[in-house]
């Protein structure tokens, strides 16, 4: 069976909208105000024969979250595997490592919630590290910001203060 053909009753094609639309559904374990899919850590869902197959990319390389994020995928898709309507006998939820994510994959709507959260989303694209380069504030939109600590409560993450609104924040970096 192709990956686009048909299964009992249910076109592959919506199988997997509804798939995405689950997905949507999972919040990030460290940054709970953000899913998955706005991170833009679903690189790909197929069905492959009967295989429901979800690839998802780290946004940093040994990132603790990534076993928690993968349990909770496949404990969410288990209905489908038991539904006889998708026509789906397993799935698979696999880590990624084809291509970097990037900041780039967060969607509009996860940079807005991000920065609704107090995160400062990264600018986006991959670069050297550059010191002293300032981010704007989550609260006040100030680029009067310093960094506090490279190491924040995660890899993934800096803590920042800004001097204009004297906030506190987290940044979210790039992988």
């Amino acid at each position: 069976m192709t990956a686009s053909a048909p299964v009992r009753g249910i076109p592959r094609s919506r199988v997997v909208e509804d798939v995405r639309a689950i997905l949507a559904e999972i919040v990030d374990p460290e940054i709970p105000a953000i899913s998955i899919v706005d991170l833009g850590i679903v690189r790909a869902v197929t069905i492959v024969d009967r295989t429901l197959e979800v690839e998802i990319l780290p946004t940093f390389i040994g990132c603790p979250a990534l076993d928690l994020i993968r349990a909770t995928v496949s404990e969410r898709l288990e209905p489908l595997r038991t539904d006889p309507a998708t026509d789906v006998d397993e799935v698979r939820v696999t880590i990624s490592y084809a291509e970097p994510w990037t900041a780039a994959r967060i969607s509009e709507r996860g940079r807005d919630a991000l920065t609704a959260s107090g995160f400062a989303p990264p600018d986006g694209g991959p670069r050297l590290v550059e010191v002293g380069r300032p981010v704007a504030c989550p609260y006040c939109g100030s680029r009067r910001t310093v960094v506090e600590n490279a190491f924040g409560p995660a890899r993934c993450r800096s803590i920042n203060y800004c001097t204009e609104c004297c906030q506190p924040f987290e940044q979210f970096k790039e992988g």
